[in-house]
């Protein structure tokens, strides 16, 4: 029986696999401590997907108002280049109109004179 270990050196065998087993378990357990509770988890998810959609919410009326913004825009440019053109007439009319009653005046002056 020169193969067998003596009870000395099991205990010894013995001792090193508790060391190894103990390593072993502090090492599983310093991960286990930065690891996050299921409750904990949730609860953190929970809140993010209410911050989405907060934030989605707060977007969307951003959305909202830069269209409407948008669409202000439009319309004041639509009204104000309908101005210009009623401006535009106005001034042409103004020009013309008097300008062809004193043609008119004159035409009748000057037919009341050779007539």
């Amino acid at each position: 029986m020169p193969d067998d270990p003596s009870v000395g050196e099991l205990g010894r065998m013995v001792d090193a696999m508790r060391a190894e087993f103990r390593d072993g378990m502090a090492a599983i357990n310093s991960r286990l401590d930065r690891l996050v509770s299921v409750e904990v988890y949730s609860l953190q998810s929970a809140h993010t997907d209410q911050r989405i959609t907060a934030q989605s919410q707060d977007i969307q009326k951003l959305r909202d108002a830069y269209d409407a913004l948008e669409e202000s825009f439009h319309a004041y440019q639509r009204d104000e280049r309908d101005r210009r053109e009623r401006d535009r007439q106005a001034r042409l009319y103004q020009l013309i109109v008097p300008g062809l009653l004193a043609l008119l005046a004159t035409a009748v002056s000057i037919w009341s004179v050779v007539s």
